[in-house]
């Protein structure tokens, strides 16, 4: 838009038609003492639409690397319906081992969804270095599928049922104390809900 760079996730259908788009919310500034500087905000706009599409019958909450840090989002997302979250990035070799799998395990099993790490393999030629794995993980936590760090395909069933399973068994949306605490819409947001 204009002057300002995103760095964003286009969904496409079926079709080849695109059917969402989702630009990175949180900017990864940080600097990790003998691991990684990165200082996204100097180059990129932030986001400020959270994404949500259907497919079939489950309907996908997108973000982009660094937003899965954060799981009020994520939370936001499941509380509009989304059984499924996806977040393509590119991990760094510092951030990667520390944080990718605790990360995805963690946002399945806070929001009782699957949770999907999508990541570009590694090339250690290039002048990122990507940690370069994908992995999904079911609404328990429980690593499901998972790849890396070299090129490759993961294909993964979801189940319906599974989720309807694992949330009746631990019914934690309906034990969320809203007399203490909250995670609620801001009218800043707007949604990205294609049909």
């Amino acid at each position: 838009d204009g002057d300002k760079l995103y760095n964003t996730c286009v969904i496409f259908g079926p079709d080849g038609e695109a059917i969402a788009k989702h630009r990175k919310v949180h900017l990864a500034d940080v600097n990790i003492p003998g691991g990684i500087l990165l200082q996204e905000s100097s180059a990129l706009t932030p986001g400020d639409t959270f994404t949500i599409f259907n497919c079939g019958e489950f309907k996908i909450g997108v973000g982009v690397c660094y937003d899965i840090r954060f799981p009020e989002p994520a939370h936001l997302m499941k509380m509009r319906g989304a059984d499924v979250l996806i977040y393509p990035g590119a991990f760094n070799m510092t951030t990667g081992p520390l944080y990718f799998d605790l990360l995805t395990r963690a946002r399945a099993t806070d929001n009782q969804a699957y949770c999907a790490s999508v990541s570009p393999a590694r090339d250690v030629d290039a002048s990122y270095v990507a940690w370069g794995c994908t992995l999904v993980a079911g609404p328990s936590g429980i690593i499901m599928d998972q790849i890396g760090p070299d090129e490759g395909t993961v294909y993964t069933e979801f189940s319906m049922e599974e989720l309807k399973v694992i949330r009746a068994g631990v019914p934690i949306w309906k034990q969320k104390r809203p007399d203490l605490y909250s995670v609620g819409e801001t009218a800043k947001l707007t949604w990205n809900m294609p049909l």
